[in-house]
């Protein structure tokens, strides 16, 4: 099993910035890609970006693309979003995940361990 917890996240005006980070424990050397994702109240939960245990390749959200960078330290078992210009829709619940094998990285049904996620709220 891989345990994954989530911090970073708060209150924050339009146009700032937070750093995400997700502690990953556990089996950590049997996953491959790690992800964030997020979900709005009343919406499903949407793919933010990914990165492969490598570095490379990463992949974004056309609505985050410029904005957010995503970054993983393996030697700490560290996933980090860091998130400028934040906009009031970038308002979420915002999840770490992580999944074995490799292929499609957008869709969450892919990922076989979550964190609990953490709270990001942009006032305008």
């Amino acid at each position: 099993q891989v345990q994954l917890v989530e911090s970073g996240g708060g209150l924050v005006q339009t146009g700032g910035s937070l750093r995400l980070s997700c502690a990953a424990s556990g089996r950590t050397w049997s996953t491959n890609t790690m992800g964030w994702f997020r979900q709005a109240p009343g919406k499903e939960r949407e793919f933010v970006s990914t990165i492969t245990r490598s570095g490379s390749p990463t992949y974004y959200a056309d609505s985050v693309k410029g904005r957010f960078t995503i970054s993983r330290d393996n030697a700490r078992n560290t996933l980090y979003l860091q998130m400028n210009g934040l906009k009031p829709e970038d308002t979420a619940v915002y999840y770490c995940a992580a999944k074995i094998y490799s292929g499609e990285v957008t869709i969450p049904q892919r990922y076989n361990y979550w964190g609990q996620g953490t709270q990001v709220t942009v006032s305008s």
